[in-house]
């Protein structure tokens, strides 16, 4: 491994350590903001190994999200660079990242957003179980929500992922 390539990896480093802040003694605490999991303290050795395992996953499964999602967000689009800048000067966003967030909005007029804004966006599809009478055996169909063209361009870019 090169020098810069050694640095630019420890530099990335930093993404882990924002989401996990700090350790309890009785297991690990994730205090993201997005993924929302609170601490939770375990005596048994299987229970915090078990724990530990989730919040990696969490993690993990949101590190994918937001990959996917790059277009979608403020996040710089143009990750390649970060392998030919200088790792040690400061990190400059690329000139289209810069018109991103200037104009917050894309060039078809949809919002820019956040993970947390985009996570809310998705929140709002829901499947609903639908019962035709009060009987208990009486038919139910189900209703789903139609996404927008947002929330269905979100679920194509995931699912790039799940291939």
């Amino acid at each position: 491994m090169t020098a810069d390539t050694c640095v630019r990896h420890y530099k990335s480093l930093a993404q882990v350590e924002r989401a996990f802040r700090h350790c309890r003694p009785h297991g690990w605490s994730l205090k993201t903001l997005d993924l929302k999991i609170r601490p939770i303290h375990h005596r048994l050795a299987d229970r915090v190994r078990a724990h530990i395992f989730l919040c990696m996953l969490a993690y993990y499964v949101e590190w994918h999200m937001r990959a996917a999602w790059r277009e979608l967000m403020f996040t710089d689009e143009d990750q390649g660079a970060k392998e030919t800048r200088d790792p040690v000067a400061p990190a400059e966003c690329s000139a289209e990242a810069k018109a991103k967030v200037a104009r917050r909005h894309h060039e078809d007029g949809a919002p820019i957003h956040s993970f947390q804004t985009l996570l809310a966006n998705l929140a709002t599809i829901v499947s609903n179980t639908c019962r035709t009478s009060a009987e208990d055996d009486a038919p139910t169909f189900t209703v789903t929500t139609q996404p927008t063209p947002l929330q269905q361009r979100a679920m194509e870019l995931i699912a790039t992922f799940l291939v």
